[in-house]
């Protein structure tokens, strides 16, 4: 993406090892599989020792790389690695990287000894990928990164957890860690001391860093909402304060569009009795009865319609997403696989209710594991065997977005489907997805229940679905 050029150099126990990349190597072979690398091995000093990776031929059309972007990026995927260092123009990659704020602090702690603790809370708009604190004992991490009970306080907003990136530093637990040193003994009264030491200092980060935001964020809810809160009695008024503060710590991060409603019933509540018995009413009532009053709200529902145009809204997204990826000729099978999954809405209405589970993931695993060994297992398909309620089950094969769907394709697919139905007693339906259809595919005679499909025309007749969703929801909201 950065560059045409890929150089990778490592040296250990006296022997220098490196190959060069090229990105029109690449384009000269179907699969980076294929690709052959020219490995070069010479002698090298004993003592050196590391990996260095090198980019030429930047791409012009692109912003110079920030070494400071590639060190956060790095340091979530890598920095809580043991015996593993990361240095980016003579830094080492550390807690500090992370952009925003950090804190250390070291104390000494009755029983525990010296503790050591060092985070950093992420300014960035979306949450970190492997956010926490890691407990490290002699140099080793232990376990998971956690929250040292922070997670577990009511009153904390959860969304800002995943900002937060570091690690402690307590020797003095190595007695009251895990055989496996995958965790720490979870009843371990040095651990409830390290616990209390570490919650507060991080709650008094978060407090500092975000109270301000969230200030901010109550203060333009209030313009629009002054003259409202001008007219409640005193009491009221700095009850309904109160009140939204809670809002926005429990909802931080969301849009306004969607705490501004949440604000506004709070409000009419105050205000009208009506709001409030309804309030009440549903705060008493069984979650049956809620369904109840949102299903009798309008004809169709208005409850049911907002939703509707929700899910709508996000699927417009995954169809973007997907769209880029058909269009990429790149983009692989496994890709396509891991995006279709759990979206077979895509495909249509009717391949809703099917879904995969443990047991077909495991039979397909076990079935292609005996079929392609050996030489045979490049030609490795990617199959997703799923089931609907009545039991029927759908076998779909996904072929690269650049891929001609073609005869031997729909052989090797009802060849999958006889020898699946050894061991399953329902009817197989058969799905074969690739970019286009080459002249020599089956129009006539084919086997019942075997269909093909091409992502464009997928895409495009899901985007129709959901133009049709959110244009009735706009008609009702109109209404």
């Amino acid at each position: 993406m950065a560059a045409s050029v890929m150089s990778l150099q490592t040296r250990a126990r006296g022997r220098r090892c490196s190959f060069i990349l090229r990105l029109q190597d690449l384009a000269n072979v179907e699969d980076i599989e294929q690709l052959q690398i020219d490995f070069q091995i010479e002698p090298c000093n004993p003592e050196l020792h590391g990996t260095t990776i090198t980019l030429t031929d930047l791409h012009q059309g692109l912003v110079y790389p920030s070494a400071s972007k590639l060190r956060q990026v790095l340091l979530q995927d890598y920095g809580r690695q043991d015996d593993f260092i990361i240095t980016i123009n003579d830094k080492q990659l550390d807690v500090d990287d992370i952009s925003g704020s950090y804190v250390e602090t070291e104390q000494e702690l009755p029983s525990v000894g010296k503790v050591r603790l060092r985070f950093s809370l992420s300014d960035g708009k979306t949450g970190l990928r492997q956010p926490g604190i890691t407990l490290r004992v002699d140099g080793k991490s232990v376990g998971r990164p956690g929250f040292f009970g922070l997670d577990e306080q009511d009153d904390f907003p959860k969304k800002l957890l995943r900002k937060l990136f570091g690690e402690v530093e307590a020797n003095g637990l190595r007695d009251h860690i895990t055989a496996g040193w995958d965790a720490p003994v979870e009843n371990s009264e040095l651990l409830k001391i390290v616990e209390s030491f570490v919650q507060p200092i991080l709650r008094d980060a978060f407090s500092q860093q975000y109270r301000r935001e969230i200030q901010l964020a109550q203060a333009r809810l209030k313009r629009n909402i002054l003259e409202r809160l001008a007219t409640l009695p005193e009491h009221k008024r700095s009850f309904a304060d109160r009140a939204i503060k809670k809002v926005l710590d429990k909802y931080y991060g969301e849009p306004e569009s969607k705490v501004e409603p949440i604000v506004y019933v709070l409000l009419e509540a105050l205000e009208r009795s009506d709001y409030r018995l309804l309030l009440e009413h549903i705060a008493d009532a069984k979650s049956s009865d809620v369904a109840g009053i949102a299903d009798n709200l309008n004809e169709f529902g208005l409850a049911d319609m907002a939703f509707l145009v929700q899910q709508a809204t996000a699927r417009q997204v995954i169809l973007d997403q997907l769209e880029a990826l058909a269009r990429d000729d790149t983009t692989t099978e496994a890709i396509l696989h891991k995006a279709l999954e759990r979206n077979l809405w895509v495909l249509g209405n009717e391949y809703s209710l099917f879904s995969s589970n443990t047991t077909l993931r495991r039979q397909i695993e076990v079935f292609l594991g005996k079929t392609y060994t050996g030489a045979k297992a490049d030609n490795r398909p990617d199959l997703v065997l799923s089931e609907n309620l009545s039991g029927e089950y759908l076998l779909i094969e996904f072929k690269k977005p650049k891929h001609e769907l073609n005869h031997d394709n729909y052989v090797q697919a009802i060849s999958y489907r006889h020898e699946l139905s050894k061991d399953l007693n329902s009817q197989i339906r058969v799905l074969l997805i690739g970019g286009r259809r080459s002249s020599n595919f089956p129009t006539s005679n084919i086997e019942p229940q075997v269909e093909t499909r091409l992502y464009n025309q997928v895409i495009s007749t899901a985007r129709k679905q959901i133009e049709w969703l959110l244009r009735m929801g706009k008609e009702q909201n109109d209404g």
